[in-house]
Parts: structure tokens; sequence; C-alpha cells
């Protein structure tokens, strides 16, 4: 799928609270360090995984389904295999009615579930990591040395 910047970018300056769905509280895991990465960019996550319910992740207690989470998510971030998201995606519809954007994690897609989202004018974004599009967008690689446009031999 095919994002204009300025599509992805209004996506992540409107949202402000991000239900985590799939997050570990291992340290080493992708999911544990893009929530943690959101939540230092002041993005409140909430972060939902059932084996972890009721223990606590960056002060935030860890919920056990989307149907626990309060009522005001913005943006639900699906860090799941894509044959989960069709009842990640019906649980939010049904649950969250302040829902504006499913966002699904690289490699997760599902067409059908996107669709159903769309119909009820939620944005949804596959195969993408909001990390990694907030330091693109919000040109957070260039000070690694990424993206930078320059190239250049100094030490």
């Amino acid at each position: 799928m095919t994002y204009s910047d300025a599509f992805l970018k209004n996506v992540l300056v409107r949202t402000q609270t991000v239900a985590m769905v799939g997050v570990s509280l291992n340290p080493v895991r992708a999911s544990y360090f893009v929530a943690r990465y959101l939540g230092l960019r002041g993005y409140n996550v909430v972060p939902v995984n059932p084996r972890h319910a009721g223990e606590r992740l960056f002060g935030q207690e860890v919920r056990g389904s989307l149907a626990d989470v309060p009522k005001t998510v913005d943006m639900v971030d699906i860090f799941r295999r894509s044959d989960a998201v069709p009842d990640i995606v019906a649980e939010a519809l049904e649950t969250l009615p302040e829902l504006k954007t499913i966002w699904m994690q690289i490699g997760v897609e599902h067409a059908q579930a996107a669709a159903q989202a769309q119909a009820r004018s939620i944005d949804v974004i596959q195969n993408r990591c909001p990390k990694i599009e907030y330091q693109r967008l919000f040109g957070e690689l260039r000070r690694g040395g990424f993206a930078t446009g320059v190239i250049s031999s100094r030490l």
C-alpha cells in the first residue's frame, strides 16, 4: 500500500492515545521499543496483551483486550500476525467509539478487515511502523545520520 507523507503525518499529529495490541514486556522485542518510543514522544500508549494483563509497562496497566481500554483511543496499533487482524478490528470497531485509525505493523496486512474499518470512516495503514514513519517525517532519522540527502566523507 502507498500512503502520502501528508496522510501519514496527519495521522501521527492528530493521534494522542494509542492502544498497542500485542505489546511485549521483553525489551528486545520490537513492540516494546516502539511502545517506549511513542510514549517518549508524548503519546499515551495503552499496552494490550492478554498474557500480561494487570502487569505494568511504562507506568501503564497492561490490558487484556481492547474492551478493557479507555474509550478515548485514537489509534489501534496491531503487533500481531495478519490472521489475528479481523478479530482485533472487529473488537476495536465494537468497543472504541472515538477510534480514528487502525495501524498494522510491518508485515501485517488484511484487506477485508481494512475495508471493514474504512467502511466505518476509520483510516487504515498497513505494513508500516509508526515509529519509523514518525522518525522519517519529523526529521529524527537525520540525528542518526540517515536519510539526510547529503553524502559526506567527514568523520
